[in-house]
């Protein structure tokens, strides 16, 4: 059986009857009453005439909110709140959350171990004189980019590995076509392995990358004039370089688990 009062949800139109109960509770609100008797017993006390427009304005007031405020209205409808808590979107996670999400194993193992790296890298720029800082200023933000995508790539890993075997099992079960060539299940399981190929290698080779970034930091610091801004600008370039091909390896496996596919 439906439920006729379902769960509500912020900006969702009532029905007419579920809004009629509303305004009716709206109007005998404990708080709304308790206004107009405070505003009476003012008016009998000191007979100033403006108390009495002041105090129907503020239950009017009162009772306006009330009718469109989602959590009164679920009170009133199921005795409750019934609204659904937010949940974080994906690319709202910081790159340790992600990194969390991750099975227990050697992918978890690289990123996090990329991220301590990450960490020190920060931590040494933050330390470093004034002329470095202004050097590396561009270098913080896009290495926060750079572990963010790393951290998606992983989860991409992740995915795609579980949902690999199936497709395996799939092929083998599923009639080759014509020709003796491959049915769509194997094609895609080729795909999902390049894809797992693919991440591997930048996940593997994250914590070099980031080892070697954190020498160029402290290289950085130790060059003067030209030579330093020569080194900065060759950093960030190559920060770039990383980013864009982790943003591409991204791309490219989260289109795998396309619905469409």
């Amino acid at each position: 059986m439906s439920n006729p009062n379902p769960p509500v949800e912020p900006g969702e139109p009532l029905s007419p009857e579920a809004r009629r109960r509303v305004v009716r509770a709206a109007f005998l609100r404990p708080l709304s009453v308790l206004m107009v008797i405070v505003g009476s017993i003012s008016f009998a006390l000191t007979l100033v005439w403006w108390v009495i427009p002041l105090t129907f304005v503020t239950y009017a007031a009162l009772v306006y909110l009330a009718i469109n405020d989602p959590l009164f209205q679920s009170y009133v409808l199921h005795g409750g709140p019934r609204i659904r808590p937010m949940v974080p979107k994906t690319s709202d996670l910081s790159p340790e959350q992600h990194a969390r999400r991750l099975p227990l194993g050697e992918t978890r193992k690289k990123v996090e171990a990329a991220l301590e790296v990450q960490r020190q890298i920060l931590l040494a720029i933050k330390e470093s004189d004034e002329d470095t800082k202004a050097l590396l200023d561009d270098a913080v933000p896009k290495l926060d980019r750079l572990t963010e995508h790393l951290a998606q790539v992983a989860e991409d890993r992740e995915k795609t590995a579980g949902e690999l075997q199936a497709l395996k099992n799939r092929a083998e079960a599923s009639t080759p076509s014509r020709g003796g060539q491959k049915n769509d299940a194997a094609r895609l399981a080729e795909e999902f392995e390049d894809g797992l190929r693919a991440a591997d290698a930048e996940i593997s080779g994250a914590v070099q990358n980031f080892l070697n970034l954190r020498a160029r930091v402290v290289r950085v610091s130790t060059e003067t004039g030209g030579a330093a801004q020569g080194e900065a600008a060759r950093l960030n370039a190559d920060l770039d370089e990383m980013t864009l091909r982790l943003d591409a390896l991204h791309s490219t496996m989260s289109a795998l688990h396309s619905p469409d596919r």
